[in-house]
C-alpha cells in the first residue's frame, strides 16, 4: 500500500488556489445574475456608441468596469449618471 503525503506548503497553496477559484466562481455568478451589471454590447446599445468609444471611455475612466474572464462588466447605475448629464 503507498501512501503519500503532502506537505504543510502543498496544503496552503492547494487553500489558496481553492480560495480563488470560489472567489472567481462566485463574483461571476453575482456578475451575471443581477442586471446591476451590463455586458459590453448592452452598455453600446443603451448609450448608442460604437465598441471603439466605449473603450475610449474605458481608457480614460470615464467608464469604470470589472473583467471576468473575457467579458467586460458595467455597472448599470454609473451608466445611468451618464446619461442624465
Amino acid at each position: 500500500m503507498k501512501i503519500d503525503l503532502i506537505t504543510t506548503e502543498e496544503l496552503q497553496q492547494f487553500k489558496m488556489e481553492l480560495m480563488q477559484e470560489i472567489k472567481n466562481v462566485l463574483d461571476h455568478k453575482n456578475l451575471s445574475q443581477s442586471k446591476e451589471w451590463l455586458r459590453s454590447s448592452e452598455v453600446k446599445a443603451m448609450l448608442k456608441i460604437s465598441g471603439g468609444r466605449l473603450q475610449n471611455l474605458r481608457i480614460n475612466g470615464t467608464l469604470p468596469f470589472k473583467k471576468i474572464g473575457g467579458t467586460m462588466y458595467y455597472n448599470k447605475f454609473v451608466i445611468e449618471k451618464l446619461l442624465e448629464g
